[in-house]
């Protein structure tokens, strides 16, 4: 019997590879996508009765490439009968080429919109449904399916074509591919908004895209720093909650929980890293990472160090979240006030207006600090400003800690 959970692995890691084929050959990105969604259907219906193929690549490779010219054909059965008999000569041909890469500079095209990059990045390239997609980003399905199909379409009127982009473009494209890799595994790590604090199935498709991407570019030090923050972030994952699913802060989790075997494996890749290509920012946040999962305890923590990284980071790739970090890496290494008086440079940031974390780390430097009464403000404020109910808990069980332990008005 077929294991279900393998052939949903297989299927998710041929499905770029058909759907790269089958663009690069007869183009229309949207009718291509379309059509090795049919055949991914028609695989995981047929698959589990009869066995997974010998070529499970070329079997999805015929069976979209006929759903494909069917669909042309029924377009223009009147006008290209001559032209509908060439294609359906060459529909099972497979290509033998692998163009992953080059999908996903695709689905990272500069006229999309950062949502609609991921959207399309999800379901091209991760293999997943546009319910699947829509669940993970709560939304309707149906707003969802208008977000993809826009992608598709401004796809379409570029004219760009599949080709690789220019190598001017090259960079760039690689750089947002990064990116919305990123944005993918923080989102499974801690949602925007829902019930639940993490997504592991958005983690799990994020580290294993950075895995498809850094197999396709060895060489780039940097895709090798993304996979190792990705891998030393998400060996916390199982201490990150309780059993009754409550946010556990990182000073607080049990370290002996944390994965072994993702930590070996990103403090090896950050070593693989660094010095070996150009310095970038996912690999000083690798560095980071590795520095916290390999302290044996919180107070063991080497916060000067960390302090120094993120001076690093500020400057390569300055922005409010790095400040943010920088702030609660100065108060653990110089004290809260000195932790405070970063922070207050994002005071008035239009980039963080509504961010619920400026306030929520305001809040423990206050805590820290003895200023309980507006630690407690500070806590009450970031959980009114988060749409994550984890968070919120959490945020308010501090406030309500602080008025337990006397009036912080008085």
């Amino acid at each position: 019997m077929t294991d279900p959970g393998g052939m949903e692995m297989l299927l998710r890691e041929l499905a770029p590879q058909v759907l790269g084929g089958l663009v690069r050959r007869y183009g229309q990105f949207d009718a291509a996508e379309d059509a090795v969604q049919e055949a991914l259907l028609a695989a995981s219906l047929q698959w589990p009765r009869e066995g997974i193929p010998d070529n499970p690549r070329g079997w999805l490779s015929a069976v979209a490439a006929r759903r494909l010219v069917d669909e042309f054909r029924s377009e223009s059965a009147r006008r290209r009968r001559e032209a509908d008999v060439t294609l359906t000569e060459t529909a099972a041909e497979v290509p033998d080429s692998d163009d992953t890469l080059d999908l996903l500079f695709l689905c990272a095209h500069p006229a999309l919109s950062g949502p609609s990059q991921l959207a399309l990045t999800l379901r091209a390239v991760g293999g997943l449904t546009t319910g699947e997609i829509a669940q993970a980003f709560l939304v309707p399905e149906s707003t969802m399916a208008q977000r993809i199909s826009r992608a598709k379409q401004l796809i379409r009127r570029s004219g760009r074509g599949f080709a690789s982009p220019p190598e001017a473009e090259r960079g760039e494209r690689l750089r947002v591919v990064r990116q919305v890799l990123y944005l993918i595994f923080n989102e499974g790590y801690t949602a925007s908004g829902g019930p639940a604090l993490q997504r592991a199935e958005l983690t799990a498709e994020a580290i294993r895209l950075a895995r498809m991407l850094r197999k396709l570019l060895p060489g780039d030090t940097e895709t090798g720093g993304l996979l190792a923050l990705m891998l030393l972030t998400d060996a916390r994952r199982t201490a990150r909650s309780d059993a009754d699913g409550n946010l556990i802060p990182l000073d607080s989790q049990d370290r002996s929980l944390w994965s072994k075997e993702q930590i070996t494996e990103g403090v090896a890749l950050v070593s693989a890293s660094l010095g070996r290509g150009p310095l970038g920012p996912y690999q000083i946040q690798a560095a980071i990472a590795a520095l916290h999962d390999e302290a044996p305890s919180d107070a063991e923590t080497d916060w000067p160090q960390i302090l120094a990284l993120y001076e690093v980071l500020e400057k390569i790739s300055p922005g409010p979240v790095v400040t943010l970090n920088r702030a609660v890496a100065v108060a653990r290494a110089q004290g809260p006030l000195a932790g405070l008086a970063v922070l207050a440079d994002l005071d008035g940031d239009a980039r963080m207006e509504g961010n619920h974390r400026v306030e929520a780390v305001r809040a423990h430097l206050l805590e820290r600090a003895g200023f309980r009464a507006e630690a407690h403000a500070a806590f009450t404020r970031a959980a009114t400003l988060t749409a994550s109910v984890p968070e919120r808990r959490y945020l308010q069980r501090k406030a309500l800690t602080l008025l337990e332990q006397g009036n912080p008005a008085e």
